[in-house]
């Protein structure tokens, strides 16, 4: 089933880092000929301090908005997409998650440092809210220097693309998704799961022997699980690789798509957490945090 992309959000702070979402949202845009909405939010609590004190602040309110008005056309350019830009004052994540919705986004896109930690990411815990505040996917991307093959003047392109499957309802809209994009871009699909026996017991019918035997009867089933999540017709333009991992789930994915040299890997969220089972924990904000590759955090629309 296609996922239609008609509409991105795009979210950026204005810093040279965040910049580079937007254009991760022009190309995608350009890619889904969709209308793409460049969204910045002046938090006026913070901003308010430049000036001499409150009698000013009507006019900084309006400087504001103007400049960031005039930043975010600088930055679109003469780009051949059609675009809006949307500046506001408030907190960050509520402000951007009701735009979101307000404009009917079907996905938002936000930048992370990375490794320096989700108090880093670049709208402060802003990106780290939105993963479960969203109606929508949401798109996380790291620096340019982590995606030159990836994101380039010759366009864009997703050749790898992993989508974390513990068979959860999460799990099962997130694969939809990064089906849908593997389709889009004729990428390699690869299904991964990580081994968690003790979730497995209600899951499949295993032998009640334990053992090596229990091992590989275990694994046989959990791989046809994850054939049998693939329409038939999709094996007309791809040849999906189902992998088993066993280990700290956050850790063998990272690795995995290190190792695979992944161009984009698909977690499923929960509204007000991540995903339990595959995803225990901080899992997602883990690999998020970790991977070098862009993240699509799918949420489970309300």
């Amino acid at each position: 089933m296609r996922v239609e992309i008609k509409t991105i959000f795009c979210a950026t702070d204005i810093s040279d880092f965040s910049n580079h979402a937007v254009s991760w949202g022009i190309a995608l845009a350009q890619e889904f000929s969709a209308k793409l909405y460049v969204c910045h939010v002046v938090d006026f609590p913070t901003s308010i301090t430049y000036g001499d004190g409150p009698i000013f602040f009507v006019d900084q309110q309006s400087q504001a908005i103007s400049n960031a008005n005039y930043q975010l056309k600088q930055l679109v350019g003469d780009k051949k997409v059609e675009w809006e830009p949307l500046v506001t004052i408030g907190h960050a994540g509520d402000e951007l998650s009701r735009l979101a919705k307000e404009k009917g986004a079907d996905l938002a896109i936000s930048a992370t440092h990375g490794r320096s930690g989700l108090k880093r990411l670049i709208l402060g815990s802003v990106t780290e809210r939105l993963m479960r505040t969203l109606h929508c996917p949401l798109l996380i991307v790291r620096g340019p220097e982590h995606n030159l093959n990836i994101l380039s003047e010759q366009g864009l392109r997703f050749n790898k693309i992993l989508v974390g499957c513990d068979f959860s309802e999460y799990s099962a809209l997130a694969f939809q998704h990064g089906l849908s994009l593997a389709q889009e871009f004729q990428s390699e699909l690869h299904l991964v799961h990580v081994m968690e026996p003790p979730v497995y017991m209600d899951m499949f019918k295993i032998s009640v022997e334990y053992g090596e035997d229990l091992q590989v009867d275990l694994q046989t089933q959990i791989k046809d699980k994850l054939q049998k999540m693939v329409p038939t017709e999709a094996f007309n333009w791809c040849t999906p690789q189902t992998v088993l991992l066993d280990g700290p789930s956050h850790e063998e994915l990272i690795r995995y798509a290190k190792i695979n040299k992944m161009d984009l890997i698909v977690l499923g969220v929960r509204g007000q957490g991540v995903v339990e089972r595959l995803f225990i924990g901080s899992t997602t904000d883990r690999v998020v945090r970790q991977t070098p590759c862009p993240a699509l955090s799918v949420c489970m629309p309300e």
